[in-house]
C-alpha cells in the first residue's frame, strides 16, 4: 500500500502482523513503538517492524493519532468510522492528499508459522536500513516505487515477489552487523560443511537421514560431521532433524487440506502414530488440536 500524507498526522497500527516492510520513498516520518524510542525515517530508508504489537507511524513523533489500521487492514477513525473509501486516492494508493510531501509504501505479513518464528523471535522491533548504507536495496526501492502504482494484469504477484526480495536483503544486512544476534542455525548455514547439511535438512526433511548419510553427503567421517555439526548449530545432527521436522508439520498442519497422516509422512515419519507421538511430546499439545486451534486463529482473524 502506498500511503500520502500531509502533516500533522498519525497512523496507529494494530494490524497485529507479524512484520511489515516499510519503504520511505518522499519525506520524512517517525515509527513509534509502544516500547522503546521513535524511530525517525527518511527518503531511501528501508524499515522492518516486527509485530503484532502495536505501533504508531507519525509526522511529527507527537501528532495526535487520526487513523486506526485494524485486523484485516481496516481503517477506521478514532470514533470507529471507516475512513476507506474517504483516504482512497488511487491504484493501491491512500491518505489524506495526493499531493502530500510525504510518501511511504508498506507491506504486511499477515502470517506467522513455525519456521519464520525462528528467525522473527530474535529480531528487534524495528530494524532500520538507511538509504546512505552500502547494502542498502536501493535498486529494488527505486522499482517498487514505480510498479506500485501500475494496474497491469498480475501486478499483484509483482508487488509481493519484490517485497519478498526486499524483505530478504533487509534481513540480510541486519543479520550481518555485529549488534545482531542471528539464531546459531543461520550462523551455521556459512559453514561449507555444516550448511551444505542444513540445506539437506531443510529442502528434503521426508528423506530417512542418518549421521552417517549426511557425513558421508558431506566427505567427512561420522565422528568429524557430529562434532562440527552440534559445535556450530548447538544441537546434535538428529536432534535437529527431528526439531526441523515438527516445526515444518506445525505449518502443514494449518493447511486446508492436510491430514495428519499426509503431514506425517511428508516429514518423514513411517507412521502417524509416531508421528503424532513425537509431536505432542515436544509441542504439548497432539497434531489434531494444534490443526483445530489454528483454524479458530484463522476464522477469528478473517
Amino acid at each position: 500500500m502506498r500511503s500520502l500524507m500531509a502533516p500533522p498526522w498519525a497512523i496507529r497500527i494494530r494490524d497485529e502482523a507479524p512484520l511489515t516492510v516499510v519503504v520511505m520513498t518522499k519525506g520524512t516520518t517517525w515509527i513509534r513503538p509502544d516500547a522503546g524510542e521513535p524511530v525517525r525515517l527518511t527518503a531511501g530508508d528501508v524499515a522492518l517492524v516486527r509485530g503484532p504489537d502495536p505501533y504508531t507511524v507519525a509526522e511529527p513523533p507527537d501528532a495526535p493519532i487520526g487513523v486506526y489500521i485494524n485486523p484485516g487492514q481496516h481503517c477506521t477513525a478514532p470514533d470507529g468510522r471507516s475512513l476507506e473509501e474517504e483516504m482512497y486516492l488511487g491504484v493501491r494508493t491512500w491518505g489524506n492528499d495526493a499531493d502530500a510531501p510525504t510518501e511511504v509504501i508498506t507491506g504486511a505479513y499477515g502470517v506467522e508459522g513455525e519456521v519464520s518464528r525462528r528467525l522473527l523471535d530474535v529480531l528487534p522491533t524495528v530494524i532500520v536500513i538507511p538509504a546512505g548504507d552500502p547494502a542498502a536495496p536501493t535498486t529494488l526501492v527505486r522499482l517498487i516505487r514505480e510498479e506500485i502504482v501500475k494496474d497491469d494484469v498480475g501486478q499483484d504477484v509483482v508487488l509481493d515477489r519484490m517485497l519478498d526480495l526486499l524483505l530478504i536483503a533487509v534481513l540480510r544486512n541486519w543479520l550481518s552487523r555485529p549488534e545482531a544476534q542471528p539464531p546459531a542455525w543461520y550462523s551455521a548455514s556459512a559453514d561449507p560443511m555444516v550448511g551444505h547439511a542444513l540445506r539437506l535438512l531443510h529442502n528434503n526433511p521426508g528423506h530417512p537421514w542418518t549421521v552417517a548419510g549426511l557425513a558421508a553427503e558431506c566427505g567427512v567421517s561420522r565422528a568429524a560431521f557430529a562434532r562440527r555439526f552440534t559445535q556450530l548449530v548447538g544441537q546434535a545432527p538428529m536432534a535437529y532433524l527431528t526439531d526441523w521436522r515438527l516445526t515444518m508439520a506445525a505449518d502443514l498442519l494449518r493447511e486446508p487440506d492436510a491430514t495428519v497422516a499426509s503431514v506425517s509422512r511428508r516429514v518423514g515419519y513411517g507412521s502417524s502414530f509416531a508421528f503424532s507421538s513425537a509431536f505432542k511430546r515436544v509441542r504439548g499439545v497432539s497434531p489434531q488440536r494444534h490443526r483445530s486451534d489454528a483454524a479458530l486463529v484463522a476464522v477469528g482473524t478473517d
